[in-house]
């Protein structure tokens, strides 16, 4: 139904053909058995020369026919037999659509929720409200926005009669039917009527075995048409004595039971027990048969194979004149597929159809029942919450599919490891947790913990593969750590990512500590969107020195945070943060542009300043335009910019992908610097066709120098390196004369740190610049710590 494309296609792709006819001297009652066996609502109308006449439809067989003493003795809960589709108003149409279908309903219920002091409300929607919407291209549309309100109801022991009237009176379709407190519980249709006029029929044969001479003269043609409907229907109909013994069986007896005609004639319906319904049931069965002349409920049959299946049974008594009970005609169908249909959406909405656990919304069930069952027997109980341990992994090498296998593959090890009584869930991705209803203390529980644990020591075979998993395990107990199912799981959840940070395969406990841990987290991470929202974050610039001159080179932005609450944040506590939470796109682009703006105002000074990118954001496509926007938007010259990436962002796997991207950057006229060198991954060749212009030594090897040998080493390479490749060369981290020195007489041509100046504002930086001829290595200058 998303597809608009699909209803510009021609309707002979889509039409039925060739379209279902009767003649126009055919009955009424041979339409109804034709769109009964068809499964349809409508028939085309030929007259003798095979030219169409007209259309009937069951709201014809229905409104036309004399039908209004049956519909009066009959309510709505006789023929009522299963339960409306009820969706939610905020599903789209083309998701109701699919449900529909799943379903095979022709219409649904929709409930659109109220405040909590007010019951919900119902609308309706219907297949012709689907094809309208197709039409009118609003498929995506949810049902809130579409559905018909409120939706016309009936209580479920109205009349049928009653029922005929208010749709032919309102040219409806269908009616909601609602029980005693007003909730509905079925859609009532013409098709339901329909189907369920075979009870007239019984009633009719009925008189005529009364009436005998008088039904052979005035009732011949009822008789025939009876008899038609008997033998069409696809219901079984059996026929029996006042003692039980089968008079008569339609065809589709034979084929429902297995039973020929022969063979269950003269026998009693015993023959079709299946032994699941004790004699009390019977009992009542047959008590309410010979007080109200009728019943009609679900019950279990054999067939003759010996198979057990469900059916829907409807048992009339047929009296003689002297009030008598002569006979007894049933109807009963196959409810098989309704049943396996109302058994799959209550797997829907309770278990998880990927590992056939509970899902959340069943363990939440369980878990607020086992804590009223606690409290009120003052005892202890536990949960578990599971984290497999880099599970993403699987995905992205071995795809989704073998990432469902191992999924599946593991709930099998942790109901394997439960005990009677405990529950495993899935929450949902690859997290799992287990209940323990009753415990009696935490050595029970860590131990539970431990075998979980002991079951990932096993590789997993997956597609012929040998894996190796593990799991993360927080625990929380009732009551020391939650009162209620919310606590109980937040808290679980909590400690295990603490078993997680302190290094995954293990279980944690939780406490208060990681709860706060926690607090602080989300703390920090409501105020970071905060900020970056309200562009709270400040940039500030550190000079870059010419080691043999001491004069400023350049700049390098650094962003800066002072929260009003918090105080002052370290960059390395909100960056890690933002990449983590899917933010750092958002914050490159705001210091990006803080940047380029301050570049615009220090246009007279003509100073480079580098920025630092993320292997992410040069991963995003939509990196390039935006930074040529904001290019555009300042009129700064790109040459003034240059971009330091991390060595990470080389990794082979994205070695194209990356090049392609640094040369669209070089054209620009942006200059490129490999950040942190010496700490990532490191390539000769591959680094030696990269368009970049320089590389920044990490300070992790300028701090011991000169006095660390292997640093030393390690840093005279970088520089030897560097020159033979014809790179500037940027060494970070200098907070002392000797390091400069040091770095001046290997051949480093510029330098940065603490040495030369801290990072400053805009206003103490703008200072500098028009100082920028005036060297800023002082002599006898202490170094500026941390």
């Amino acid at each position: 139904m998303a597809d608009t494309a699909l209803v510009q296609q021609p309707i002979s792709l889509v039409m039925s053909c060739p379209v279902l006819s009767v003649p126009d001297q055919s009955t009424t009652s041979d339409a109804a058995a034709l769109m009964k066996q068809k499964g349809v609502r409508r028939l085309l109308v030929t007259d003798s020369a095979h030219k169409a006449v007209g259309i009937v439809t069951q709201t014809d067989l229905i409104h036309q026919q004399p039908l209004e003493h049956y519909l009066m003795l009959r309510d709505i809960s006789s023929i009522l037999v299963e339960l409306p589709l009820l969706l939610q108003a905020d599903l789209t149409v083309a998701q109701a659509a699919i449900l529909m279908q799943q379903t095979q309903r022709d219409a649904a219920i929709v409930k659109f929720d109220q405040d909590l002091l007010a019951d919900a409300e119902y609308g309706i929607i219907t297949e012709r409200d689907l094809v309208h919407f197709v039409a009118t291209e609003r498929t995506l549309c949810t049902l809130a926005e579409v559905a018909t309100r409120p939706l016309l109801t009936l209580p479920l022991h109205s009349s049928l009669l009653q029922a005929v009237r208010l749709l032919r009176e309102l040219g409806f379709r269908h009616l909601g039917v609602t029980d005693s407190y007003g909730k509905p519980v079925g859609l009532l249709s013409h098709n339901h009527i329909l189907l369920n006029m075979e009870h007239l029929y019984i009633s009719e044969l009925k008189a005529a075995l009364q009436a005998r001479d008088k039904a052979l003269r005035s009732s011949e043609s009822s008789l025939r048409l009876a008899y038609k409907v008997i033998e069409a229907s696809h219901d079984a109909v059996m026929i029996t004595d006042a003692n039980g013994i089968i008079q008569s069986v339609n065809p589709s007896f034979c084929k429902l039971t297995g039973y020929s005609m022969t063979e269950a004639i003269g026998q009693t319906p015993r023959l079709l027990s299946s032994g699941e319904h004790d004699d009390n049931f019977y009992q009542l069965m047959w008590q309410r048969l010979q007080q109200q002349g009728y019943w009609q409920g679900e019950i279990w049959n054999k067939r003759k194979n010996g198979e057990i299946y469900p059916e829907w049974l409807s048992i009339s008594a047929v009296r003689g004149e002297n009030g008598a009970i002569n006979q007894y005609a049933a109807i009963f169908s196959d409810i098989t597929e309704r049943k396996k249909r109302e058994q799959k959406i209550h797997e829907l909405a309770y278990f998880d159809e990927l590992t056939g656990l509970a899902n959340r919304r069943l363990f939440q069930d369980r878990l607020e029942q086992a804590l009223a069952n606690a409290k009120r027997h003052n005892h202890q109980l536990a949960v578990l919450f599971l984290d497999l341990d880099l599970f993403k992994r699987i995905n992205d090498t071995l795809g989704h599919q073998a990432g469902d296998e191992a999924l599946r593959q593991v709930a099998r090890r942790l109901q394997k490891v439960s005990r009677a009584g405990e529950s495993v869930a899935r929450l949902g991705g690859d997290e799992f947790t287990m209940l323990v209803p009753e415990c009696d203390g935490l050595e029970e529980v860590e131990k539970l913990a431990q075998r979980i644990v002991a079951q990932f020591d096993l590789p997993f075979q997956i597609q012929h593969n040998e894996l190796t998993l593990t799991t993360s395990v927080g625990i929380s107990i009732y009551p020391q750590h939650g009162n209620t199912a919310n606590e109980l799981l937040k808290c679980a959840d909590a400690a295990m990512y603490q078993a997680k940070e302190s290094g995954r395969n293990k279980y944690s406990l939780y406490t208060k500590s990681v709860g706060q841990r926690n607090d602080q987290a989300l703390q920090l991470e409501q105020a970071l969107r905060k900020a970056l929202s309200q562009q709270l974050l400040e940039v500030h610039y550190q000079p870059k020195v010419d080691l043999k001159t001491g004069q400023l080179h350049s700049l390098e932005a650094l962003v800066r945070w002072q929260d009003q609450e918090l105080g002052y944040i370290a960059p390395e506590r909100f960056i890690g943060m933002a990449e983590t939470l899917g933010l750092i796109h958002q914050l490159g682009q705001h210091v990006l542009r803080q940047v380029c703006y301050q570049l615009q105002l220090w246009s007279t000074l003509a100073v480079p300043v580098a920025v630092n990118i993320s292997a992410k954001e040069l991963a995003d496509p939509l990196f390039l335009p935006q930074l040529k926007q904001i290019l555009a938007e300042t009129d700064v010259d790109p040459q003034l910019l240059e971009l330091e990436i991390t060595e990470s962002c080389l990794l082979p796997e994205r070695a194209a992908e990356t090049q392609q991207m640094l040369q669209k950057l070089r054209q620009l006229g942006i200059r490129l610097a490999i950040d942190d060198f010496g700490t990532g991954y490191s390539s000769l060749s591959y680094l030696r066709h990269l368009p970049i212009n320089s590389l920044k030594i990490d300070r992790s090897f300028i701090k011991t120098l000169p006095e660390n040998t292997s640093d030393r080493q390690i840093t005279s390479a970088i520089i030897a390196m560097a020159n033979a490749l014809g790179l500037d060369l940027v060494a970070e981290g200098v907070e002392t004369q000797a390091q400069q020195e040091f770095l001046l007489s290997a051949g480093c041509q510029f330098g940065q740190g603490y040495w030369f100046g801290k990072a400053q504002d805009p206003v103490t930086t703008l200072q500098l610049l028009k100082n920028a001829r005036q060297s800023l290595i002082q002599p006898d200058k202490d170094p500026i710590t941390a």
